[in-house]
């Protein structure tokens, strides 16, 4: 390294309060493995905690870095926050040439659940449908979970919130279960529809797919850096299971040689990802530095292998992650920033 170089300077932002951003160091943060993946890499790591109201402080902050990498959930389970300011800052930086992972008009296309409905004619797809006004809803669903029961999701959310399985019950009765607490209730189908109108009231859209039948046998997070395959989360999922199989185990997680999910990953890689990035209009390197997609086992296919359903795309908050994703990720940023600028640039 020659004298007076300067790292190139790459923000971690989460979402915190005040004290946070004024106590956070790399090294006693969450992100501390992200910051030491960094350094391996020569990028110089700095938090950039983001605190609801206080825009100017992140943009002036902000606006000093090569590089932004973003961890902030669309809606802050504890108090409901969403992430509107924040995306309003993180799109000035990107237009002053800044490098933003994941940009915000890139998360609105991937990381929403409409994202099913646009690459529901892929290999991971399922009969899934949009609706995008409460009467759409009323006229449409009634039919689809007559036929068996369905996932009705919001288009945005995380933690479960806004996701309820929903099955035809007895009479004009319905069961919901909702996701985040796993409760049950026997509903009429008209009451539980018109308790959905509040979904659409600012501008939001629900999305609903089939039941997968095999969910008992586990969920497969597939993680991904941008187009290669980072490594891999395996875990029961319960939350709309039957109360009696409780609590889901901690996920596990392992790198990207995984053999047990070997045919998922070239599947990912040779196939869906380049697909879905085209289906959405997106370039390839504008794909996070780091997300995940998540699948459930389909029906198997006539050679008796399994199929995979997707569930959901990360690509707002993606953490924690594989050990190997870390390096993935720092490796993916590095080289952004290099072809970019065509050099690895020397600054004083």
């Amino acid at each position: 390294m020659s004298a007076g170089f300067s790292p190139l300077k790459v923000a971690v932002v989460w979402r915190g309060d005040a004290q946070t951003r004024a106590e956070s160091r790399p090294e006693s943060s969450r992100f501390a493995a992200v910051f030491a993946a960094l350094d391996r890499h020569g990028l110089a790591g700095e938090p950039a905690v983001w605190v609801d109201g206080e825009a100017d402080v992140l943009r002036t902050q902000l606006m000093t870095m090569d590089a932004v990498l973003a961890w902030v959930n669309p809606i802050a389970e504890d108090t409901g926050e969403g992430r509107g300011a924040l995306d309003a800052v993180l799109r000035e930086v990107a237009a002053a040439g800044i490098l933003v992972s994941g940009h915000p008009d890139v998360i609105d296309r991937m990381g929403t659940k409409e994202v099913l409905v646009q690459t529901r004619e892929m290999g991971w797809g399922s009969d899934t449908h949009l609706y995008a006004s409460h009467a759409a809803l009323t006229a449409g669903f009634p039919g689809r979970v007559a036929e068996g029961p369905r996932v009705l999701k919001r288009s945005r959310g995380n933690g479960g919130i806004g996701v309820w399985k929903v099955e035809r019950a007895a009479g004009p009765n319905v069961l919901v279960q909702e996701a985040r607490d796993r409760s049950l209730r026997t509903v009429p189908l008209d009451v539980f529809l018109a308790e959905r109108a509040a979904d659409f009231a600012v501008g939001g859209t629900l999305v609903d797919q089939p039941f997968q039948a095999r969910h008992l046998e586990g969920m497969i997070r597939c993680y991904v850096s941008g187009t290669r395959v980072a490594g891999f989360g395996a875990q029961h999922v319960t939350a709309l299971a039957p109360p009696e199989h409780g609590r889901a185990p901690s996920r596990l997680y392992s790198g990207p040689e995984d053999e047990r999910f070997q045919r998922l990953r070239g599947l990912m890689e040779a196939k869906w990802i380049p697909e879905m990035a085209s289906r959405l209009g997106l370039g390839l390197d504008d794909l996070p530095v780091v997300w995940d997609a998540d699948f459930l086992l389909g029906p198997r296919d006539a050679a008796g292998e399994d199929t995979y359903v997707l569930c959901e795309i990360n690509a707002s908050s993606v953490y924690p992650i594989p050990d190997e994703a870390h390096g993935a990720l720092a490796a993916t940023t590095l080289r952004r920033l290099s072809e970019a600028r065509a050099y690895l640039p020397e600054r004083a």
